[in-house]
């Protein structure tokens, strides 16, 4: 082929959107509404705006047990929506959450309750991993969605812990 019909090819790729090699192309209008709930918006891209905080989180968490080096991987993999921003959220932003007027069957363990501020978000355990580790020990932070407080665990520590993606908008 010719330089100019590379040239013009060039043009197409860089006018459609798709030259975002390394950064965020996707953006709200790619995505469409399917509910509401409160402050939080889900769409069908698997993301769920909170307006109260303008964070954007993941619509379900991973699902299973996962230590605190595995979910960070977990965000940093992550790729809902096709963003490629994803981390871990602080323990704040779990807490922001955290609503204990809301009451929904934890599905790891039928005995316990999750209080999540929304049914938009699929959180199926209590306790999800916060990004603070501690610089003296092995301990890393979760949020306990049933108890509504802060904690840290093992890093190594799986059981009953999950991961929900964050990320800033």
């Amino acid at each position: 082929m010719s330089v100019r019909i590379w040239s013009i090819l060039f043009i197409l790729i860089l006018l459609s959107g798709c030259a975002c090699v390394g950064s965020n192309c996707a953006t709200r209008d790619s995505a469409r509404e399917i509910a509401r709930d409160g402050r939080f918006i889900a769409y069908d891209d698997g993301t769920v705006l909170d307006t109260g905080t303008n964070l954007m989180w993941a619509a379900k968490d991973n699902g299973s047990d996962i230590s605190w080096s595995a979910a960070n991987f977990y965000c940093e993999s992550y790729r809902g929506g096709h963003y490629d921003d994803w981390r871990l959220p602080t323990l704040e932003e779990l807490e922001a959450l955290y609503d204990a007027d809301k009451d929904f069957p934890a599905k790891c363990n039928n005995s316990n309750s999750i209080h999540i501020a929304t049914k938009l978000m699929d959180v199926s355990c209590f306790y999800v991993w916060g990004s603070k580790t501690s610089s003296t020990t092995s301990e890393s932070v979760i949020f306990d969605f049933g108890a509504g407080i802060q904690s840290a665990f093992a890093g190594q520590m799986t059981y009953f812990l999950r991961v929900i993606p964050v990320r800033s908008p």
